[in-house]
Parts: C-alpha cells; sequence; structure tokens
C-alpha cells in the first residue's frame, strides 16, 4: 500500500506543479478559444491541461517502474507499457484539437487507434463472467471488438461532462478511488497479481486528478482540454479491462458450499462487469441522452449544445459549485454503492443506504423548486434568501439599466454593436488581452 500511494503523491505532485507552466504555455500558443454559447465560463481560460497530466503518468509510471515490489509487474506484465503506448497517442490527438480543434470523426478515428495499440501489447478482454454459465473465453476478435468499444465509450463519456469546473477531474478522481480500493482488495486479499496492474492504475488516475484540481476548480484558471478528459478516460478504461479481462474469476474460489451460499459468493466474479460501468454511469447515461437528444431533433451525435446533465444543474437555479457538488455526490454513491456491496452482497443495510441517500440526492437535486420562507421570528437565524421579502423603493431606470449590465458580468456594447477590447484580469485570464465574447441569454434562476 505505501509504495502505491507514493506513486500516487508523486503523481499528484509533478501534476501539480507542471500545471502553472503549461498554463502560460497554452497563453503563448494561443490555445484560448473564443466563450461559445454553450460555454458556462464567461472569460477565455488557456486549455492543454492536458500536458501536465501526461507528465504527471509518465512519472507514476517511472517511480513505480524503481520501486521493489512493484518493479516485479513492470517484468511480469506489458500492460504499463500498453498503457503509455495508447495514452501518448491519444494524448497528441487531444493537444492537436485544443490547439487546431480537428474533426470529431478524426478524434473517434484516433480513440479507436490508441485501443488497437493497447489491444496489440497484451491489454485486451479475454475472458467475461456470464452469471449461469461460468467464465467465457473470448475468441481475439471479440475480444478485441469489446475492449475497442469499451475504450472509446468511456473516453467519449468523461469528455462529455467535461463541462463545469472541476467536475471531470472529480467525477475521475472519485471513480479511480473506488476501483483503487476493489482492485487493491482483489490483489492483497485473494493473492491475485494479475489485479496489480489495475491497482497501479488507478493509483495514478486518482494522483493525475488530484494534481490538476486545485488549478481547475471555480473559477478555473486552466482546463484540461480533450488532452486531459481523452486521457484520463483512457486510464480508466485502461484498468477496466485490465481487471476484468485479465483476472480468473476461478482464482477467487468462491464457488464452494451449498448452492444457495454459492450464489452470494460469486457475486464479487460480476462486479469487475458491474464496477467499470457503475464508474461511468453518470457520464454514459450522459452519453446516453445527449446522442438520443441531437439525433431526435435531426443533428449529429456530435453536435454540441447545452442539453449536458450539468448544463440542465445550471437552469433549474444551482450555483456552479453547487451543481458540481451533487454530480460529484451522485457518483460517488454509484461507485462506492457498488464496491461496498461487492465486500458484502447479503448485508440488507447496505441497500437501504443506498436507497436512503438516494432519497437525500434527490432532494437536493430539486432544492431550487421549492423556496421555502421562514417564520418572521427565525429570519435571523436563517439566511438571506430563506427570508420573506421586504418591500423595497422603486427601481428608476438608471438603477435597471446598472443592475442588468452587473448581471451581465461585462461591459455594455455600444448601439452600433461594436465590442471593445477590454483586458482580462482576474483569475481565468490573468495575462490575456482581448475582446470578451458576450454569452447567450440564459434563463436566470429565481
Amino acid at each position: 500500500m505505501r509504495e502505491y500511494l507514493l506513486t500516487l503523491c508523486i503523481t499528484a505532485a509533478v501534476t501539480y506543479l507542471l500545471t502553472g507552466p503549461v498554463r502560460k504555455f497554452a497563453i503563448v500558443a494561443g490555445a484560448m478559444p473564443e466563450i461559445r454559447a454553450r460555454d458556462v465560463h464567461r472569460e477565455p481560460t488557456p486549455r492543454l491541461g492536458g500536458i501536465a497530466m501526461f507528465f504527471g503518468l509518465c512519472a507514476g509510471l517511472l517511480v513505480a517502474d524503481h520501486l521493489t515490489n512493484l518493479s516485479t509487474l513492470f517484468e511480469n506484465s506489458n500492460e504499463p507499457r500498453a498503457l503509455l503506448s495508447g495514452a501518448a497517442l491519444i494524448w497528441l490527438i487531444g493537444v492537436l484539437d485544443d490547439k487546431f480543434e480537428i474533426d470529431a470523426l478524426i478524434k473517434l478515428g484516433g480513440q479507436m487507434i490508441a485501443a488497437g495499440v493497447m489491444v496489440m501489447q497484451g491489454l485486451t478482454i479475454l475472458w467475461l463472467p456470464i452469471p449461469g454459465v461460468g467464465s467465457v473465453a473470448l475468441t481475439q476478435w471479440q475480444g478485441t471488438l469489446l475492449t475497442v468499444a469499451l475504450v472509446v465509450i468511456t473516453i467519449n463519456a468523461v469528455n462529455f461532462v467535461d463541462g463545469l469546473d472541476g467536475l471531470a477531474a472529480g467525477m475521475v478522481c472519485i471513480a479511480a478511488a473506488a476501483f483503487f480500493l476493489y482492485a487493491y482488495r482483489i490483489w492483497y486479499s485473494y493473492g491475485i497479481e494479475a489485479a496489480a496492474p489495475a491497482t497501479l492504475f488507478a493509483a495514478i488516475l486518482m494522483g493525475m486528478c488530484l494534481g490538476f484540481l486545485p488549478h481547475n476548480m471555480h473559477p478555473a484558471r486552466i482546463f484540461m482540454g480533450d488532452s486531459g478528459s481523452m486521457l484520463i478516460g483512457l486510464v480508466l478504461a485502461a484498468g477496466a479491462i485490465s481487471v476484468t479481462g485479465q483476472v480468473d474469476p476461478d482464482a477467487l474460489k468462491l464457488f464452494a458450499g451449498s448452492e444457495k451460499e454459492a450464489v452470494h459468493q460469486t457475486v464479487p466474479v460480476y462486479i469487475p462487469l458491474l464496477l467499470p460501468l457503475t464508474i461511468i454511469a453518470v457520464p454514459a447515461a450522459d452519453l446516453i441522452l445527449a446522442i438520443v437528444r441531437r439525433t431526435w431533433r435531426g443533428q449529429s451525435p456530435f453536435a454540441a449544445d447545452r442539453g449536458h446533465l450539468h448544463h440542465r444543474l445550471l437552469e433549474i437555479g444551482h450555483s456552479h459549485s453547487r451543481a458540481v457538488l451533487i454530480m460529484y455526490f451522485w457518483s460517488a454513491l454509484i461507485a462506492f454503492g457498488a464496491l461496498t456491496y461487492s465486500v458484502n452482497s447479503a448485508s440488507m443495510w447496505i441497500v437501504l443506504s443506498v436507497v436512503i441517500l438516494s432519497t437525500l440526492g434527490l432532494v437536493l437535486l430539486l432544492l431550487p423548486r421549492f423556496t421555502p420562507r421562514a417564520p418572521r421570528w427565525a429570519e435571523a437565524f436563517v439566511p438571506p434568501r430563506y427570508r420573506r421579502g421586504r418591500v423595497s423603493a422603486p427601481q428608476t431606470p438608471d438603477d435597471a439599466a446598472e443592475s442588468d449590465a452587473q448581471a451581465a458580468e461585462g461591459p455594455l456594447e455600444a448601439a452600433s454593436g461594436e465590442r471593445t477590447p477590454v483586458a482580462v484580469s482576474g483569475v481565468n485570464g490573468a495575462s490575456a488581452v482581448g475582446p470578451r465574447a458576450r454569452l447567450a441569454d440564459r434563463s436566470r434562476s429565481r
């Protein structure tokens, strides 16, 4: 455990220290696209944060290769080298997209090639545990197609939720933490060395996200861009493929006792099949809804819009930070709920706890729909938004215009429609100078 934690800390430190210089490089390189109608940030913010995350990945693998217990992993398995090869390719495609915005089909082809590179080096699904049947060995083509599909789905699911400051990095970090605990339990408790690569991948992924999050929390100073979102999606998929397709369920030795006991005991066998899906449950749901929504409108599935789950949270009245925390909550509930169920599937307390927490999450989700008001005697003890409204003096036209200007958080445009260049000072674009694009009108929370 200490060596895994050391690898995590080194990865996080390298990612954190490199993110600042990478931000300056992104500004100089011009990787600061104009604000689009679907964006929620209001100042040009540099991308290319994936550069720091990729070097954090390299540092984590390098450190692990020189540690006593983890060095044997590199000698007995080719999976770390397969991960590095696929990550380098997908990272390069992401960097080009952050700078030049390449076509979506080209990115999709690059994702498939990166997955194919990992398959060629041995990181592939070899068998699947099927309920009622047992372990089913896959042919080479079946394993390749299933591996490529899982990699592409995971990459795009993570990429789709990268719409709010700190959202993608935080959700993937939560997922990686749950996955690390599961893989470490298989490796340590059952003594299965084939689970060691997945444990290492999860530790490195947590370090990449934790090192980048301080720079990416709201208000973000830098975005990870596609170079970062596709990278962490690929690493997450690589860990799921490693533990699902490489660990033999028969090695867990759970098929003992009566038939009823065997049914309960074999639940952990199927968790490797389910846990990767629960880890990306929220991003995958967002991905499926986006494809259905755009196809129903006659648009391309790759056409960008403002219909993602995090956009909906903002529209119903949640603040930026609260929307991110709600997404964190649901990701943690699904991932750690599946993890806890894999440890003790017979406990009803686990199911009851998940139900109670789900109810709490729904209440928090719908909270802006309700406007509770405290009684007069309790107004001094609650925040101002829960107090009854006071009758205020009528607002003059000048005051109304000033309020509208402050709500837009930007300078008023001239009647001719021309925008005057402004120096973007603040946390997002401290050293960038350029015209600030106006955002499309959005529904304001009441």
